[in-house]
């Protein structure tokens, strides 16, 4: 079993934690030869707050994923609001996993603070919420779009999509140990070899 330091729940609307158990008990884990699901319906939830930056109202910030129970509509939906703080939820994203990218699903799950990863569309106004249209398990995937011009934002793996990609890399990869290479020593080498030479 791949165990991180601490996966760490994250407060959201409760209907969204009991969907997620939900889904997560129709998958068996404790037999990893089965045939596991490469891919997974997710919401993501998005938090609006005030900012102290002097050229922007409001800040925004991805505070966790959620698992969904289907696939949905790609929307935009308000589950919570405190004074000036709001919490959206985006749905409409899919996870997927895939076969070339375990190695790096190995790392992340290994890693202190696992994480999924969410790219989000720059809004041209301060004032617009980036939309996520893609959350990934792998760094390696989303590393491209740290160039451009795109939002990036690393949360928490709940604890059921952990379970999930866990199955995943334990059906799929065997990790390989690197070993370091024996440095060759070059003075023993290039030492004459003793008894040579002509003693006349």
């Amino acid at each position: 079993m791949l165990v991180p330091r601490c996966v760490c729940d994250i407060t959201i609307a409760p209907f969204l934690m009991i969907a997620t158990q939900k889904l997560m008990e129709t998958l068996d884990m404790d037999d990893f030869d089965q045939a596991l699901p490469d891919s997974l319906a997710l919401a993501v939830v998005m938090e609006k707050q005030p900012s102290t930056h002097p050229w922007a109202d409001f800040r925004f910030d991805a505070i966790g994923v959620v698992v969904r129970d289907a696939e949905t509509e790609s929307s935009v939906t308000r589950i919570y609001q405190d004074g000036d703080v709001e919490h959206f939820l985006v749905s409409g994203l899919t996870l997927r996993l895939h076969l070339d990218e375990c190695e790096s699903y190995y790392h992340n799950l290994m890693s202190p603070e696992p994480g999924c990863f969410i790219v989000a569309s720059q809004p041209d106004s301060a004032a617009e919420m980036p939309i996520p249209y893609l959350v990934s398990l792998s760094f390696d995937e989303v590393h491209a779009y740290l160039e451009g011009d795109e939002q990036i934002y690393s949360v928490e793996i709940p604890p059921q999509l952990y379970r999930w990609a866990e199955a995943y890399v334990l059906t799929h990869y065997v990790a390989i140990k690197k070993t370091k290479r024996k440095l060759k020593n070059w003075h023993e080498t290039e030492k004459p070899a003793s008894g040579t030479g002509d003693n006349s």
